[in-house]
């Protein structure tokens, strides 16, 4: 199939430190590629694809001090992708809704994957707007805003195949990693290590929006000696990051789509302690790659627990659900639906784990 990939453009694909969003759709790329599609990637020109590679932008967006105006690059892909709609059979979209008016006036097949959060009061009528446009989710706990949409598929992330060797995961800290911000409860993550008496290292970012929340109420608790703060890592230091790690806490506090982060833990077989909270129960397997808990306490009894897991079979669970030549499946199978379909409104399946592709 002639497959386009349209991206958001504030990191490259993949991206250079942190970006779920990206790097999943690099993952996607990549794979559809080896399968054979001839895909073409909509991205920022710093990004490195075996695709076709079609740029609006020099540099991703979040790095570049010098762009003022981000959703002008955004609408100049748009353009730049409707001028050679008929070069595709299908579009695949990871721009959240900004190009519902361009694409349900599109003769050609499309979709839309949805990468965030839909539980903001605003979305509900611009989703019945646009009731035609098809969408897949990341998770099937993402969808319960918004039950009626026009969902065709649900499609789990999916990582490459990791190197055959797992790390030892024998260092004795607790890890966390994504961003600081509100809802990410790193305090939580703190809290934890030090009720645990277990060292804590955590690598994330600060965005300019949750900076005045790290200033006040994050920093001052990373001075306590069991706490290190290490920043924002690279994709080449995440596999000795989390897989030398006893155990990766996420503590979060809100319906996280998916949760990027808890299958890269899988992929080198280090255990994930998260709270039960949106796509958490759909990714983790209780007492085989983690602990789902509800609270600190719950958590901190946790910790010792990870002890009893097996990292191998941890690695075995993610090797049979996670890897991303399953995800470029699923997506191809939903590419050859909308292909044949008759309407490109397709009836809103009922939300319910038979819609697990």
């Amino acid at each position: 199939m002639r497959i386009a990939q349209i991206a958001p453009l504030y990191e490259s694909v993949p991206p250079q430190l942190y970006g779920g969003t990206e790097r999943v759709v690099s993952y996607l790329t990549e794979e559809l590629v080896s399968m054979g599609h001839e895909v073409t990637l909509f991205a920022s020109g710093d990004s490195h694809t075996s695709a076709r590679l079609i740029s609006s932008c020099r540099h991703a967006l979040r790095l570049d001090s010098g762009c003022v105006d981000k959703l002008a690059c955004h609408y100049q892909m748009l353009e730049n992708v409707m001028e050679r709609v008929h070069e595709f059979d299908v579009l695949h979209f990871h721009v959240d809704y900004l190009h519902f008016p361009f694409s349900r006036r599109c003769a050609v097949p499309h979709l839309t994957t949805l990468h965030g959060r839909l539980n903001i009061p605003e979305l509900a009528p611009l989703y019945r707007t646009f009731m035609d446009v098809p969408l897949a989710s990341i998770s099937l706990n993402q969808r319960k805003p918004l039950p009626w949409a026009n969902w065709i598929g649900n499609v789990y992330h999916g990582l490459p195949t990791p190197p055959a060797r797992l790390p030892s995961g024998r260092q004795d800290y607790l890890a966390f990693i994504g961003r600081i911000a509100r809802e990410k409860r790193v305090d939580r993550a703190i809290e934890i290590a030090i009720k645990s008496s277990m060292p804590l290292k955590i690598a994330a970012k600060v965005d300019p929006s949750d900076r005045e929340y790290y200033e006040r109420e994050i920093k001052p608790l990373l001075h306590h000696p069991l706490v290190e703060y290490i920043g924002e890592i690279s994709e080449e230091q995440k596999t000795g990051f989390l897989g030398n790690a006893y155990a990766q806490i996420f503590p979060i506090d809100w319906p996280e789509p998916f949760g990027l982060c808890m299958i890269e833990a899988m992929s080198v077989g280090t255990p994930t302690i998260a709270f039960d909270r949106g796509s958490v129960r759909e990714v983790l397997r209780e007492g085989v790659t983690g602990f789902i808990v509800n609270s600190i306490e719950q958590a901190v009894e946790a910790v010792p627990k990870v002890a009893s897991l097996s990292r191998p079979q941890c690695r075995r669970e993610f090797d049979k659900r996670f890897l991303a030549s399953r995800m470029a499946g699923d997506y191809v199978r939903l590419y050859e639906l909308l292909a044949t379909a008759e309407s490109m409104t397709l009836p809103a399946p009922r939300l319910d784990s038979s819609l697990t592709l």
